[in-house]
């Protein structure tokens, strides 16, 4: 009875109540283990080194995907396929097509002997099940031999329509390293998933494999290489250098970008990837397509929303210096670090109602859910400025516009670096953030500020906000449609 009564007590106050200690254990222990998780998905990620990645070749790539489409196919070839990777700057072997023997000799001629002689198809993606891969020939006639049998085999099985020729590639030595996989499918219910694993032929013998959902940060790509066997050995085994993590995580970054931007690829392999302490390399690659009758609005979605780079421009201070207006991204906590060095205590009291001292804004736990945006409830910008000294960016103005649940309504709030006030960088901050509200649904946006902040409360007012007394503060109002 007395128990009982304890117990009664304890859950009218909503404290859980357990009938075996084992049991509260196991519950603390999987609460332990959340915690832990969230802590290291929200570990500050770093930006990879830009790669040549332009908006000219990603256009090139999706007329070609177009026009395959067009054309009623589905399935890319090998060297299709691996100009889709070159594109997004995932390393691939020099790759030359041959349409006959002597091409092939020819090609193998000029990139020097031994060679690989892989087959060229529009609708066989599985090539070793057709003896679709010859490997280490070292001489003309082992290429002319190679050739002749691989077609005869393709011809007798399929049709002379689906043998288009072969690939000539150099047949490289790669010592001490690890073959892996890379790819993409779909999901019903939660879009393009990411897959990262143990690769090679037996691929579906180890089964060693971990998904994830694109866009990738350096910190969701590690995530994924840590919940493999494989990861291990990645780091360093039996005296074997490790391979360099940070370029795959940089790779996994890429990938999962190009799945987010072309998507009219169904599937995607990258099998085998080599990974090695020097080397990152897709020795293959297997592209599909969506069928020619699926329509845009047919597509899966994708679970997470991509970084809105629609939202970028650039504009001028009153003073002619160009800066740059983007959505924050999780790398940018360092750069916000520094960002609230610069900022007074007057313009941090204006801001937050209070006295908010720097360690406590600056913690990383504070700052991280800052970075890590819901691009769908909250729309964060910042403004950059190129140090003259340094070379490098920093922050200068911060802006949010957070979402209200079930309404169309949505709450901005914002704050200028200092030393940059008075240069017109608020109202463009101002004037882009109602522009995004706008796109995104947005009829009303409101704003609360401190009625001694006559700086915000005069921009506000020359954009069009209706200003009104509310509980001891200044409302600011304004309606989008």
């Amino acid at each position: 009875a007395d128990i009982a009564s304890g117990e009664a007590i304890l859950n009218q106050a909503n404290i859980p109540t357990f009938a075996f200690p084992d049991t509260a254990a196991r519950v603390f222990q999987y609460m332990w283990r959340y915690q832990k998780r969230l802590e290291s998905l929200y570990e500050t990620p770093f930006l990879p080194e830009e790669t040549e990645k332009s908006s000219q070749k990603i256009a090139e790539i999706s007329q070609m995907i177009n026009d395959v489409r067009a054309n009623g196919r589905i399935i890319l070839t090998e060297y299709e396929s691996k100009q889709v990777l070159a594109a997004y700057d995932i390393p691939t072997v020099d790759t030359r097509l041959a349409k006959t023997a002597v091409e092939s000799v020819e090609i193998a001629e000029l990139i020097g002997y031994p060679v690989v002689l892989k087959l060229n198809s529009e609708t066989i993606t599985h090539k070793t099940d057709v003896g679709g891969v010859r490997l280490d020939l070292a001489t003309a006639s082992e290429v002319r031999h190679a050739f002749t049998t691989m077609a005869q085999a393709v011809t007798a099985k399929y049709s002379t329509a689906d043998f288009l020729g072969v690939t000539v590639q150099p047949m490289l030595t790669l010592n001490e390293g690890y073959e892996l996989i890379i790819g993409a499918s779909p999901d019903l219910q939660f879009g393009p998933v990411l897959l990262f694993g143990t690769g090679g032929t037996l691929v579906e013998v180890f089964k060693d494999r971990a998904l994830g959902l694109p866009p990738l940060t350096t910190t969701l790509a590690r995530r994924m290489m840590e919940r493999t066997k494989i990861y291990k050995a990645l780091q360093g085994v039996r005296g074997r250098d490790p391979v360099d993590l940070e370029a795959l995580e940089a790779l996994l970054v890429r990938f999962g970008q190009l799945v987010v931007e072309q998507k009219w690829i169904k599937e995607i392999d990258i099998n085998p990837l080599f990974a090695s302490s020097d080397k990152l390399i897709a020795l293959d690659a297997r592209v599909v397509l969506y069928e020619p009758e699926v329509t845009e609005d047919k597509l899966p979605q994708l679970a997470i929303r991509p970084y809105p780079t629609q939202y970028i421009k650039t504009f001028p201070t009153k003073q002619g210096v160009p800066l740059i207006i983007r959505p924050i991204r999780p790398e940018d906590e360092p750069m916000m670090v520094k960002f609230h060095e610069t900022l007074s205590e007057r313009s941090v009291y204006l801001r937050y109602f209070r006295a908010f001292q720097l360690d406590q804004r600056v913690e990383h736990e504070r700052l991280i859910r800052i970075c890590f945006v819901d691009y769908d409830r909250d729309m964060a910008l910042v403004v950059l400025h190129k140090n003259e000294e340094s070379g490098e960016d920093e922050i200068i103005a911060a802006g949010r516009l957070t979402k209200s649940r079930g309404e169309d309504e949505a709450e901005f709030s914002m704050l200028v670096s200092d030393a940059h006030q008075g240069q017109g960088i608020g109202t463009q901050m101002l004037t882009h953030l109602l522009e995004v509200g706008k796109q995104e649904g947005v009829k009303r946006v409101v704003a609360y500020l401190m009625p001694e902040n006559s700086g915000m409360r005069t921009i506000c007012q020359r954009l069009g906000f209706q200003l009104a007394l509310e509980a001891g503060l200044v409302k600011a109002t304004i309606e989008l449609e």
